[in-house]
């Protein structure tokens, strides 16, 4: 039964998967750290005071925390930013396309420097 369990565990990717959730949370961390360490001080400067962030909007005996909410949207929007520069930063570049041409016997693509069509084998 154990051995089952394994087996399922390993052919399902878990362990993949596991890992990846780890590694998720300690880049979250990095990015989180980044945010509040370099671009957040920026923000504060930009911004007015920090009482914005604790401002309410009182409707009848309601209270809505607006300033929290624009607060967190405004870090997610930060954060966002920096995860997605961060992912063009690691992104591999698209390979070149291969320059092809038509063959003039049988219309089929083929390397532009090709010297016989490898579908009729015509000289060209």
């Amino acid at each position: 039964m154990l051995r089952d369990f394994r087996n399922f565990l390993m052919k399902e990717n878990f362990v993949a998967l596991a890992l990846a959730v780890v590694l998720g949370g300690a880049v979250g961390k990095v990015v989180q750290a980044i945010v509040d360490d370099f671009i957040m001080p920026i923000v504060g400067k930009v911004t007015p005071s920090g009482e914005w962030q604790t401002a309410t909007w009182d409707v009848g005996g309601m209270k809505f925390g607006v300033g929290d909410f624009l607060s967190v949207a405004i870090n997610f929007l930060i954060i966002a930013l920096v995860v997605w520069r961060l992912s063009k930063l690691l992104e591999k570049p698209a390979p070149p396309a291969v320059a092809t041409k038509d063959c003039p016997f049988c219309r089929m693509p083929m390397d532009a420097a090709a010297t016989r069509c490898p579908h009729c084998t015509s000289q060209l």
